[in-house]
């Protein structure tokens, strides 16, 4: 693994680059900083470079399940699953058609891979795919599905689930692991503006992890990383990190879209995973 400053350098015929996004707080969706925009642009260059981009198989942390499960519908709702945030935010749609055709491969994808999981046709959006998602396809004019995160899943589980999903890239699909780089709430209404040094020093520690290509060392972050814990004081945020790197692959390198800190404390780390060749 390496990074590397350019956002999509693959040739049209490679696979889908996976990516990474934090979706910080609701308000994200409105107060778009410099991440939003970034996202955007990659988003464009994404459709620009993958014509046949087909679909978006997306993670989020904000829908847990028991086991594993799919987004199956053909039309999903935009769920607004917050509350205490401006009225505008609630009239927000991304109104993106699901696939239930991609998400019966997803399904036969992680069966394959000793993963049972099933279909659930009523899931709607939650904000953690939405929100990144009207930065990063705006249009909402590419089918999106979800994956659950399961309960109790580590980040070797979650490694695994995008590991089994792959082969998606190279046929059409972005893999896409929605958290953030940073997730400590009880330190959001601290009123501090300037980036807490912790959260750049766990940041800085993830990316030069990804630039060693020291995937031990990643999978084993809460013992490893600096200020682990209090950057995640659960991982349930973080775990999508590995669905993304997961679907990447080993051999990889790290494109950064953004690495603003929002709050003092949101660490907005957001890139693209693209083979070495």
């Amino acid at each position: 693994m390496s990074t590397h400053s350019s956002a999509l350098s693959t040739p049209a015929s490679a696979a889908v680059p996976a990516l990474f996004v934090s979706h910080g707080a609701p308000l994200f969706a409105v107060e778009a900083g410099e991440t939003g925009p970034a996202l955007t642009r990659w988003g464009q260059e994404l459709k620009a470079q993958f014509p046949g981009l087909r679909g978006v198989v997306v993670m989020s942390p904000h829908w847990t399940a028991r086991s594993p499960l799919v987004m199956a519908g053909a039309q999903p709702a935009t769920w607004h699953d917050f509350g205490g945030f401006p009225p505008a935010l609630y009239q927000l749609q991304y109104p993106a058609p699901g696939s239930p055709a991609l998400a019966s491969e997803v399904l036969e994808l992680l069966g394959a891979a000793g993963i049972a999981a099933q279909g659930d046709a009523a899931r709607p959006f939650d904000h953690g795919a939405w929100v990144p998602m009207m930065h990063l396809l705006p249009q909402a004019d590419v089918p999106v599905v979800q994956v659950a995160l399961p309960v109790g899943a580590g980040p070797a589980e979650v490694y695994a689930m995008g590991a089994a999903l792959r082969s998606l890239r190279s046929q059409g699909v972005l893999v896409v692991g929605s958290g953030s780089m940073t997730h400590n709430l009880a330190e959001f209404f601290g009123g501090a503006r300037e980036p807490a040094t912790y959260v750049l020093e766990f940041s800085r520690w993830i990316e030069d992890a990804l630039a060693r290509g020291d995937l031990k060392a990643l999978l084993n972050y809460r013992s490893q990383a600096p200020h682990a814990a209090r950057a995640h004081p659960t991982d349930d945020h973080f775990l999508p990190f590995f669905f993304a790197l997961g679907a990447a692959g080993d051999d990889l390198r790290a494109n950064y879209l953004s690495r603003e800190v929002m709050y003092s404390m949101l660490a907005m780390d957001a890139f693209s995973l693209h083979p070495v060749h």
